[in-house]
């Protein structure tokens, strides 16, 4: 593996990602937001964050298949959530677990989470995006 996740000692240990990524590939991929949208580019998930952020795990997965990636080679992640406030994180974990439990992985990469105002359509909640090192 190309990905080293780690706590290191001295950092608070969150459930859901690590603190550090150790990244010892040759190649990196970039992935750029991914939205709640289908292949045909309608949004999913209307009103529903857990359904929108499953979309979008679907969509960095599908993102990282064609550069020959997975979740497992991602290094780091960012969250972007509209109107973001602390009651909405249940919602969020449940859209990640239901994506990540469909892909059979466990993505816990270090991870950013920042509120933000609007994206690019009105009817988007959230995008997600990825950097990825492989071999």
């Amino acid at each position: 593996m190309a990905i080293t996740l780690v706590n290191p000692g001295g950092l608070p240990e969150i459930d859901v990602y690590r603190q550090v990524s150790i990244a010892s590939g040759s190649k990196l991929v970039f992935v750029a937001g991914q939205v709640a949208w289908d292949a045909d580019g309608t949004t999913v998930g209307g009103g529903d964050l857990a359904a929108q952020a499953e979309q979008c795990y679907l969509n960095v997965a599908t993102a990282l298949a064609a550069a020959g990636a997975s979740f497992d080679d991602v290094a780091k992640l960012n969250v972007h959530v509209v109107d973001w406030t602390p009651d909405k994180m249940p919602l969020l974990l449940e859209g990640i677990a239901r994506a990540t439990a469909k892909l059979g992985v466990t993505a816990a990469p270090p991870a950013t989470l920042l509120g933000v105002a609007a994206l690019d359509v009105p009817e988007h909640l959230i995008e997600v995006e990825a950097t990825a090192v492989v071999d």
